[in-house]
């Protein structure tokens, strides 16, 4: 499947719920968003018949389960299996916050579950609390040991630069990928949703990171880790993780963007900073046939814009859109 700008999409990043068990504060305002209602989700069996179509027919081949926090979602592991029982699905992958996979890795990979990303923005109690607004640091590492135990590797741990909050972590953060098979990526804040009060100094570019991390460890080497995403990798030399830096922002990736977004409520998203969304619940509940549902399919993904503007902060796409409803 090709857009109109001739990239080739092959990943799907498939929303299960919207529903989370942390409140960060660059995603949503402590007290949550107004959740969709259970008959606005879309059931397993919908979300499968699209997937299916997705990659029997339109030659998607990586789907990443995402939410709010997929893992809240009761029968997701049992959902895990049915897609990797999807013929030409080649890689079926998973983003969390952690908080419940050290009960669940082991369950997940017998489902078929490839790897697995975890949202992890600071390695002290204290400031995740104030990020995350919520405990649970101690539950996010013990998940990241169980992802390790449990092979879902590679084990990628996903970290939101934060200007006044985290940013003096990185080396810490740097230091985990020496002796034990991890890879930090550092993604650059994106002005996202109406709770989040954008600052510019709360942005940190990841040019910066990288300065910081050099700076303590030497000039870095070129890596390479097995995904789907836009990450650009780095390694400390002799290090046996990498470090990734995704530069939404900074440098952005759109010509070589590769991805869809299918929210938890059916719609689907051809890009993370627009607007653009094709409903699919609805012909779904009123009986479409598949060949209905492809063209539909086409012609959202045809949608697909030249690139975001997600640094035009006068766009009102950029207020209204919240990260924990399309999946980040």
């Amino acid at each position: 499947m090709r857009d109109q700008y001739e990239r080739t999409i092959e990943y799907l990043r498939l929303s299960v719920t919207d529903r989370c068990n942390l409140r960060c504060r660059y995603c949503m305002a402590e007290a949550g968003v107004a959740w969709k209602s259970p008959e606005e989700i879309l059931s397993y069996e919908e979300l499968e018949r699209l997937v299916r179509l997705m990659v029997t027919r339109l030659g998607i081949s990586h789907v990443r389960l995402t939410g709010g926090e997929p893992l809240v979602r009761q029968g997701i592991v049992d959902f895990a299996r049915r897609l990797r029982a999807v013929p030409g699905l080649r890689d079926l992958s998973l983003s969390t916050n952690g908080l419940l996979l050290a009960e669940m890795a082991g369950k997940l990979r017998q489902a078929g579950v490839d790897r697995v990303n975890i949202s992890l923005d600071t390695l002290r109690p204290e400031r995740f609390r104030e990020i995350a607004r919520r405990e649970g640091l101690p539950r996010v590492l013990a998940g990241v040991e169980a992802a390790l135990k449990a092979g879902l590797e590679p084990v990628k741990l996903n970290c939101v630069a934060l200007g006044g909050y985290n940013e003096d972590e990185v080396v810490d953060f740097a230091r985990l990928t020496l002796d034990r098979p991890l890879h930090v990526r550092f993604i650059e804040l994106m002005p996202l949703g109406t709770e989040y009060q954008w600052e510019a100094w709360r942005f940190v570019p990841a040019e910066a990171l990288r300065r910081r991390i050099e700076a303590a460890f030497g000039p870095l080497a070129p890596g390479e880790v097995r995904g789907a995403g836009p990450a650009r990798y780095l390694r400390i030399p002799g290090a046996v993780g990498t470090l990734g830096f995704i530069t939404a922002m900074s440098q952005h990736f759109c010509a070589d963007c590769n991805r869809v977004r299918l929210t938890a409520d059916g719609y689907l998203n051809p890009c993370l900073g627009s607007m653009l969304a094709t409903d699919l619940r609805a012909p779904l509940r009123a009986g479409a046939g598949d060949g209905e549902i492809l063209r539909l399919l086409t012609e959202a993904i045809s949608l697909k814009p030249e690139r975001h503007q997600m640094e035009d902060l006068t766009r009102p796409e950029n207020r209204q859109r919240r990260m924990s409803g399309i999946g980040g």
